[in-house]
């Protein structure tokens, strides 16, 4: 889904409380490949867990991501998170035309958007036949207030470039998914470990059923290590990663990170559970992490167990092509993070 042009090229721009980080990509026939990649810190309460609080500082740091990546493209898509989202999939007549469905969708969505009208953005897309009755089609909404995209945009033009495309980032990693992976028959859950907030995204096939977004994330593990040896933010950054191990132990360090995964796990849990009633038959048989917390082994141990799944680390370069310009250990490195970053410039292609 998307809220704005269809125009190529695109760069895509993944903004979050702790880093701002973009890709570009080119494609020859069904062969994709890295441009440029680039990441910056993002700068200090300038981002919520869904709010750009300053623009013009965002602005700067996408700046400066694009000139350390040397990426040429100056249309951008970007995303807000699942919980700035309203999703829903409604019913509409097989036989309307391209025109009145967009009429009819407008007055739908007015029944299941809890604002005004004119503070909202919506977009649709036509899912396919209904399953249930052929004389109907299922139609994706998907709505959100209208600050959330001027916030979005106001930060890119602030870095000189301009939105094309609003996504959602569950939606987002679902593309990177579909270029890599072949779901098949299993029901498959897509999650996203950020800093502040994690995103869970619930496949059939290639149609997403549930999308829940939770406030947990890798910060936790820093707030522990503040309240147990009074550092600042970064400090704890440091100090999560065993850079000082005279400060805090790799003892008390395995020990913060067991409490803060297990709790993941715990609210994981919860969201599965609340999809398995209203889908009891549809078991989830894998599950695809990204994000910070996906490389964290103890994590995806642990959440196998708790969800009796299947747990890989997505890799959202493995459609993708790397040239030698880029050193393999840091695309190891940086691939988990990557992937709702990969999502959104494939839209160039898949909106061809």
């Amino acid at each position: 889904m998307l809220f704005g042009n269809k125009q190529q090229p695109l760069l895509g721009l993944d903004i979050t409380t702790s880093s701002v980080k973009l890709i570009e990509l080119s494609q020859s026939g069904k062969r994709y490949r890295v441009e440029s990649y680039s990441a910056e810190p993002t700068p200090p309460s300038s981002v919520s867990e869904k709010a750009i609080v300053d623009a013009k500082a965002v602005g700067e740091a996408i700046r400066r991501a694009v000139k350390r990546a040397g990426a040429k493209a100056t249309d951008v898509a970007v995303a807000i998170s699942g919980d700035a989202a309203i999703t829903k999939v409604i019913q509409m007549p097989s036989s309307l035309s391209e025109r009145d469905l967009e009429g009819q969708v407008e007055i739908q969505a007015d029944q299941y958007i809890p604002f005004p009208m004119e503070e909202v953005s919506f977009d649709y897309e036509v899912i396919g036949p209904n399953e249930k009755d052929p004389e109907l089609m299922d139609v994706l909404l998907v709505a959100t207030r209208t600050a959330n995209v001027e916030q979005r945009q106001a930060a890119v033009s602030a870095a000189g470039l301009d939105t094309e495309i609003v996504d959602v980032e569950a939606f987002a990693l679902q593309n990177t998914f579909e270029v890599g992976y072949d779901p098949g028959d299993d029901n498959i859950a897509l999650i996203d470990i950020g800093a502040s907030k994690t995103s869970l995204n619930i496949l059939k096939g290639n149609s997403s059923v549930f999308m829940r977004d939770v406030s947990l994330g890798c910060s936790q593990i820093n707030q522990k290590i503040i309240s147990l040896v009074d550092c600042s933010f970064d400090e704890a950054e440091n100090l999560k990663f065993g850079d000082n191990p005279e400060r805090l132990s790799a003892e008390d360090l395995k020990e913060i990170v067991s409490s803060v995964v297990s709790d993941w796990c715990t609210e994981i849990r919860r969201a599965l559970d609340f999809f398995y009633s209203t889908y009891p038959d549809d078991q989830i048989k894998r599950i695809i992490l990204s994000g910070g917390g996906a490389s964290i082994s103890e994590f995806r141990e642990l959440l196998g167990v708790e969800a009796s799944a299947e747990v890989e680390t997505i890799n959202p370069f493995k459609g993708i092509y790397v040239d030698d310009r880029f050193d393999p250990e840091f695309i190891k490195q940086i691939a988990p993070q990557a992937a709702i970053t990969v999502g959104l410039a494939l839209r160039k292609v898949n909106d061809k």
